[in-house]
């Protein structure tokens, strides 16, 4: 039973790392990795997010019709969100304000959608909330170790603190779009090497994993086996 509840808690961390694996996220994470501080912020609001809406549908699975189980997951998240938000606003506001947008768009994050439709609405509170806080250091940990590349290397700053060297030879590209793009790139195959290409089985991609199997009545993915046989 640990060993079990202690698979949950760590596989968002390298073997079905949100990011670097399932690539979910992709928008904030290209986003907010200019900065190791906006990284973490933006890392730790949508793990409060994950946390609260896991809790919450997997509390509630059992009364949320199926037919309109996704608008509830969406006002459910939404409501967190709002929460959240207005938390850093009142007491990290200059935090608030580098996310932006990013921080509002929390609410159709595909992580926090994805695992409350494929783990919260299937399983107990303990196992939802353990599933949550694995999944949101995943993000978090992606999102810093993108940062922490892109602004030393990229400004010649940590934290916005001047790093010797790096800071009179910044490589600027890698503060813009061309130069995220390269390091979630590097980032994706690292991990591909670290696990010998074996992170997450290609069977755990099938119909289950996905949100919208219930609504497309798996027609798509039958006639993309098809093909492929």
């Amino acid at each position: 039973m640990k060993n079990s509840k202690l698979a949950i808690l760590l596989k968002g961390l390298i073997r079905e790392n949100p990011v670097l694996v399932l690539i979910l996220g992709t928008c904030p994470t290209l986003a907010v990795s200019t900065s190791v501080t906006a990284a973490i912020g933006m890392g730790l609001a949508a793990t409060a997010v994950l946390l609260c809406s896991n809790i919450a549908i997997s509390a509630l699975r059992k009364v949320i019709p199926d037919q309109v189980r996704i608008p509830c997951y969406i006002v459910l998240i939404a409501g967190f969100v709002t929460v959240v938000s207005m938390v850093m606003e009142a007491y990290t506001y200059d935090l608030f304000k580098s996310l932006g947008v990013y921080l509002s768009l929390i609410v159709v994050n595909c992580i926090i959608l994805g695992r409350a439709e494929m783990f919260a609405s299937k399983n107990t509170v303990g196992d939802s909330a353990l599933d949550a806080i694995g999944m949101g250091l995943g993000f978090t940990l992606a999102l810093v170790c993108m940062a922490t590349i892109r602004e030393v290397f990229g400004a010649g700053t940590f934290c916005g603190l001047p790093v010797p060297w790096f800071n009179e030879n910044p490589i600027s590209i890698l503060t813009m779009a061309p130069g995220g793009f390269m390091t979630y790139g590097l980032l994706i195959a690292l991990v591909n090497k670290i696990s010998n290409g074996k992170a997450i089985k290609k069977k755990d991609f099938g119909c289950a994993g996905c949100p919208s199997a219930a609504s497309c009545g798996k027609s798509t993915c039958g006639a993309k086996e098809e093909t492929n046989v």
